[in-house]
């Protein structure tokens, strides 16, 4: 508090001190503590000033504070945004579909997904649910995490992760979201760390053609050549492309095609390649340029019916269609 402030405020004090109790309560909206309990020291006089009319009403922001989120089924819009998953990356493979054409799969594990943390505009200021992921001891956390975790009243988990989502599909905190998220067939996108490489060349790290093999190359045969110039500039020019650290960075690959689900094991079998090792965590959420129909996705997530057995459900594959591609050029 500045010099100034400090000075106005005692000036204050000192003069409701000096006004009559009777007078000051009509002549001034200001409100004083009585002088009764004034004896003490001359630092318990607080006061408060009210307006004629409050700005805000406080009913209102008590109700959206108390405001308490169902987990219920609701109406996707086009507007909607849903929360995505954590998920560890097991390897790669391939399968045959039902035409004969070999689909390259990822195989990505969706580990015991749960609700958190909830984040509302009123409290926060921003929309958004933080999902957790595997299992931990807590010897293995710091006891910042642990308190997280026990003042959420959930528990300890290996991963966590904020996905921004719109107000309408907010969850409860310790709601599970497993595998059925996802539909077969839809697009996603799939963030993660790429495998580290380590510090490489040029030719690797950026695909140069390198220097002569032969005439005109004296052991230089992998370099980038020239950097830069001689007296203009005179210097190298940042962001120019040079041996240095390869991969270990985070990297999203987008519409991403999911092939099929296996609700009984929590699988996802997506085609293509994602980024990371295996064992690596990765992040699925709905892919942002292939939308998917909004008609066809659990909103705000699957929500399964109480006499539903999930080691005895079938996979999913997604739909191929009726015509075969490999007579469709004939």
């Amino acid at each position: 508090m500045s010099a100034l402030s400090r000075g106005l405020i005692s000036r204050l004090r000192l003069r409701l001190l000096s006004l009559n109790p009777a007078t000051s309560s009509s002549s001034s909206t200001c409100t004083a503590i009585p002088a009764a309990h004034a004896t003490t020291t001359s630092y318990s006089h607080f006061f408060r000033c009210f307006s004629s009319e409050a700005l805000v009403d406080g009913a209102e922001i008590a109700e959206d504070r108390s405001r308490v989120i169902e987990a219920k089924p609701g109406v996707m819009t086009p507007q909607s945004k849903r929360t995505g998953v954590i998920a560890v990356k097991c390897g790669m493979s391939a399968r045959w579909d039902k035409w004969g054409a070999r689909v390259p799969i990822t195989v990505l594990w969706v580990d015991d997904n749960i609700v958190s943390q909830v984040k509302t505009p009123e409290k926060e200021g921003i929309s958004a649910l933080q999902i957790g992921c595997g299992q931990k001891k807590a010897k293995h956390l710091t006891k910042p995490e642990v308190g997280h975790f026990r003042a959420q009243g959930v528990p300890l988990k290996r991963k966590l992760r904020e996905f921004p989502v719109t107000e309408d599909a907010l969850l409860p905190v310790g709601m599970s979201i497993g595998v059925r998220h996802f539909v077969p067939g839809q697009y996603v996108d799939v963030t993660g760390i790429t495998r580290g490489k380590g510090f490489q060349g040029g030719m690797k790290r950026y695909g140069f053609r390198g220097m002569p093999a032969s005439h005109g190359a004296s052991k230089s045969h992998r370099s980038i050549g020239s950097t830069g110039q001689r007296d203009d500039a005179g210097r190298v020019f940042k962001g120019r492309k040079m041996p240095g650290r390869m991969g270990g960075k985070q990297r999203t690959v987008k519409n991403v095609w999911i092939y099929k689900i296996d609700p009984a094991r929590n699988l996802i079998w997506v085609r293509g390649q994602v980024p990371g090792a295996e064992g690596n965590f990765v992040f699925i959420k709905d892919a942002f340029y292939k939308k998917p129909d909004v008609s066809m996705l659990p909103f705000p997530t699957y929500f399964s019916p109480e006499d539903e057995d999930p080691s005895k459900l079938e996979p999913l594959v997604a739909d191929l269609g009726e015509v075969d591609p490999f007579m469709a050029a004939d």
